[in-house]
């Protein structure tokens, strides 16, 4: 399997539906990057690789970014 192919597997891109513009595109981005990420943070937990408070802190820190993100393309 080619790094390409294992990028599309562990981060799936789905094709944009909305209001097209450069920042809801960006931020459509963000976002299933964002749910990519936390699914793989809940396996790594719920496989006991991480604890619950590390699995938190992650999310945590993730829904900051992307918090970030929506006010800097979307604004409030």
């Amino acid at each position: 399997m080619s790094n390409s192919d294992k990028d599309k597997f562990f981060s799936p891109i789905s094709s944009f539906r909305g209001e097209f513009s450069p920042q809801n595109i960006a931020f459509d981005a963000n976002l299933q990057e964002f749910t990519n990420r936390i699914s793989l943070i809940c396996g790594l937990e719920t496989g006991g690789k991480i604890t619950p408070i590390d699995a938190y802190n992650q999310i945590k820190e993730l829904w900051i970014q992307l918090d970030h993100s929506r006010k800097n393309l979307l604004g409030d």
